[in-house]
Parts: C-alpha cells; sequence; structure tokens
C-alpha cells in the first residue's frame, strides 16, 4: 500500500517594492513653508513663521 501524497502548495510570488512617492515641489517633502512676517507701518520683516503646505496639505507628497 503506498502512502498518500501530500498535495503540493503554491508558492507566493514577493510583493514588488512599492514606488516611493513624489516629494512636493512647493515645500520639498518637508510639509512646511516658511513666510516672513512684517510688522509696523513701515512693514519692516522681523522674522519667519513656518506654517502648513497647501499644496500637500503637510503630507509632504505630491498631488496628481
Amino acid at each position: 500500500m503506498s502512502a498518500a501524497q501530500k498535495p503540493t502548495t503554491r508558492r507566493r510570488k514577493p510583493a514588488a517594492p512599492k514606488p516611493e512617492p513624489v516629494k512636493c515641489s512647493t515645500c520639498k517633502g518637508s510639509g512646511e513653508v516658511s513666510r516672513t512676517v512684517r510688522v509696523g507701518r513701515k512693514q519692516r520683516a522681523v522674522g519667519q513663521q513656518t506654517g502648513l503646505c497647501l499644496a500637500c496639505l503637510g503630507s509632504g507628497e505630491a498631488t496628481d
């Protein structure tokens, strides 16, 4: 009497690596942009303030 053979199992192929997302051109992938802060009647520059990038909404990835 011969032993019953096990059914062969299918091997999965490794998943293809996901492509890296394209960086946002406005914030260069950081998700933040700097704006000059102006003060006074003559509007002299005092410093810079960072804020959320409106092009990518802070994710750093370019939208299509």
